[in-house]
């Protein structure tokens, strides 16, 4: 399956397919890229004409919406915050099809044109990935490619994990009164953490699939409702599906594999108003093991398990597609999570990524969230990440791996340090202070003080901290010392230095040592580039790159204006987000997530609130949902978990501007939209505690309640200047 970005014309490929009503009325791209056929958009044109008359006699020039995506965001800062706020989402909508529509807990698509996507949603023991839509030929497309992180393939590498995709082929063959069923029909889809299609088969009989994962088994389940709508009974048969499949010994690590894929026949006069139900179990387990799959369980335990993410960390906003939005992100975030046999292990995902874990996907990126939500699997998998990290640390101070891979049990170095333990003395330190536990601080503290040390091995003589390149491997040019290694190691000092004030510990001059980074960095770094007064990324760049957001997120005063104006250009920042270079077309939504947090954080949120509005319904609504993406052009897209995380943080950290500084403190900076009068975080479970944030504007600030068991337990006024610093001893269980 191929994605394509807004950025590129994908107007016309899809006119072609739509009735000519639907080309006048639903098709955007950009709005020099609308589609409008003669004569049948005559009327169309009547109508733009007389208002393109009106608008002359009335001398009002475009509206603001009109303006936002084409004026500079000086200009856009200069107009009226709530104007341009909320006109953004009606001017930017234009530039994405809008698919999808909120439906109860989930997004629905009510389907009128040929389209297709896929998502990904996970398990302990599999990950599905589902390739759906209708082609050209109104034929409902599905494909499942399922995989198995634990069933190790040879040689057992990084991608090692047995994987099947299954299509038609093997799917039940049904016969309504006799007569083939065709696999046309599809007329709405809907997602709420299980993926359900609905086919009108005939005139007075539907199909309803329900794909899920089996949250706990190697399974995955796909059951079909076949109802009668009609006024006469219904035969309905369905043939067997006994499919089996072993493979040879030689191609896997723990022996032969036996993958099934099992339905039974069923034969069935369907009442009027009554319906059918068979489920199709796909499932993979070692040859001689016993695994045993209800599938009315496993519908029954994903839906208990959706509920318990949906009770805890809820965002409440006056934008529900924020807060559906903010909902999938942690679904995505926390169910990437796999059985390993060293332990919970988190997983990028994507068919490629399972059973590892790197420094900036699980300790810098998502391993920070886990205690806000407060889930069990994914604290667990956090504190197991980080040990598997510490089995390598070294009285030589060598490098950490750039991933542990094969379930902990071996490990890949390809791209050398990529600022690795600048990654994880910054995300552990981060995750310690949110967690509230002094047991798991004391720890994580060895793992934390060695990769601080490692650091200072790497120190060069003008104070910067040197590797051999970032996060992303080598794609860009990172020279021998870049900005996102120097942002993380100062961000790893000034946490490392709270946590050990924390413990009661002597901070051993860290706070003194992150300062004197911080001069460093700004010495080294601080470059014109493209007209703006910011931040190069290593030495000798002389193009803009999306890492400058990193100073900004961590509190930087130096080059502001410059920085966020060069982020905000049209140097960087396109409808897909933040460009990796200036000049590329690729980009990846980490440093666009990093954007946005820093944005908000640096008390830029009006300016940047049109895009994040934009992104945020785009990637719910639009033409690839209903997640955070990895990048494009590489990996096309794919859903990849921990990217989901960072979406939550720009919740958690930007838009409520939560800070950590102690086991029961945090800064705390809500940064309220101009066209909301109230937010909340309820039910957040970090630091040790279990409370609400709620956010109300009142003249000359906020006033932010702090509530817990229902009780108002601290309340504050914030006139959103200096971060305000909480405390959380008064609450009680």
């Amino acid at each position: 399956m191929t994605f394509i970005g807004s950025h590129q014309v994908i107007g016309s490929s899809r006119a072609s397919e739509l009735s000519d009503e639907q080309t006048c009325d639903t098709v955007y791209s950009s709005p020099t890229q609308m589609h409008l056929t003669a004569p049948q958009c005559l009327p169309h044109l009547g109508l733009l004409l007389i208002g393109i008359f009106m608008v002359l006699i009335m001398g009002c020039g475009r509206s603001p919406s009109e303006k936002l995506l084409t004026e500079s965001p000086k200009s856009i800062e200069q107009a009226s915050p709530q104007a341009t706020t909320v006109a953004s989402v009606n001017a930017l909508a234009k530039e994405y099809h809008q698919y999808w529509q909120l439906a109860e807990q989930g997004i629905r698509w009510q389907v009128g044109q040929p389209h297709s996507d896929q998502l990904e949603m996970s398990g302990l023991q599999i990950s599905a990935v589902i390739d759906y839509g209708v082609d050209e030929a109104g034929n409902t497309a599905l494909s499942r490619t399922l995989v198995w992180p634990m069933l190790r393939t040879l040689p057992n590498d990084t991608h090692a994990s047995l994987m099947r995709t299954f299509s038609t082929s093997v799917m039940p063959q049904l016969t309504l009164d006799g007569e083939e069923v065709t696999n046309r029909g599809l007329v709405e889809v809907i997602f709420d953490g299980v993926l359900t299609l609905t086919q009108q088969l005939t005139k007075d009989v539907s199909l309803v699939r329900t794909l899920t994962i089996h949250p706990y088994e190697p399974g995955f389940i796909e059951r079909w409702q076949i109802t009668n709508l009609g006024e006469q009974p219904v035969l309905a048969v369905l043939t067997e599906i006994d499919y089996q499949e072993v493979t040879g010994a030689e191609n896997g690590l723990y022996g032969r594999y036996k993958i099934a894929v099992s339905a039974p026949a069923k034969s069935q006069v369907i009442a009027p108003n009554s319906h059918l139900i068979n489920d199709i179990v796909f499932s993979a387990q070692l040859v001689d093991e016993m695994v045993y799959i209800d599938p009315t369980e496993a519908i029954a335990t994903r839906h208990r398990q959706l509920d318990g993410w949906r009770n805890t960390l809820q965002f409440e906003s006056p934008d529900p597609l924020l807060n559906q939005m903010f909902e999938f992100a942690k679904l995505r975030a926390t169910e990437s999570i796999f059985a390993t046999r060293n332990g919970l292990a988190h997983g990028p995902g994507g068919t490629r990524y399972y059973a590892a874990v790197w420094a900036n996907d699980q300790a810098e990126y998502v391993n920070p969230f886990f205690p806000y939500l407060g889930d069990a699997k994914g604290v667990a998998s956090a504190l197991n990440s980080f040990k598997w990290f510490a089995n390598y640390m070294n009285p030589e101070f060598s490098a950490l791996p750039s991933s542990i891979i094969a379930e902990g049990t071996d490990f890949w170095n390809g791209a050398g340090d990529r600022g690795d333990c600048a990654m994880i003395a910054y995300g552990a330190s981060d995750f310690a202070l949110s967690l509230g536990r002094e047991d798991k601080a004391r720890e994580l503290l060895p793992l934390i003080e060695w990769c601080l040390e490692y650091n200072r091995h790497q120190r060069m003589e003008n104070g910067i901290i040197a590797s051999d390149s970032d996060e992303l491997e080598g794609r860009f040019p990172a020279g021998n010392a870049n900005l996102s290694t120097n942002m993380l190691a100062y961000g790893g000092l000034v946490r490392a230095a709270r946590l050990k004030k924390a413990l009661g510990d002597d901070d051993q001059g860290l706070e003194q040592e992150a300062q004197a980074l911080k001069l460093a960095i700004i010495a080294h770094f601080s470059a014109e580039v493209a007209g703006y007064q910011t931040y190069r990324y290593y030495e000798g760049n002389d193009k803009l790159r999306a890492w400058i957001a990193l100073p900004l997120a961590f509190g930087f005063e130096h080059h502001k204006a410059g920085t966020i104006d060069a982020l905000l250009s049209e140097n960087l920042w396109t409808k897909d987000g933040l460009l990796t270079e200036e000049g590329d077309k690729t980009f990846w939504d980490r440093s666009t997530l990093y954007g946005f947090r820093a944005l908000m954080k640096a008390g830029e949120l009006q300016r940047v609130w049109p895009y994040f509005e934009y992104y945020s319904h785009k990637r719910l609504t639009g033409e690839h949902v209903p997640y955070a993406v990895e990048a494009w052009p590489e990996g096309d897209q794919r859903h990849l978990s921990a990217e989901s995380g960072l979406y939550a943080r720009v919740i958690i950290e930007g838009l409520f501007g939560i800070e950590p500084i102690g086991f029961q403190q945090f800064m705390l900076a809500p940064r309220l939209p101009a066209h909301w009068n109230d937010m909340a975080l309820r039910h957040i479970k970090a630091f040790g505690a279990d409370f609400d944030i709620v956010v109300r504007r009142v003249e000359g600030g906020v006033n932010i309640d702090i509530i817990s068991a229902g009780r108002v337990i601290q309340q504050h006024f914030w006139d959103q200047g200096s971060p305000l610093p909480v405390t959380l001893t008064l609450i009680q269980p």
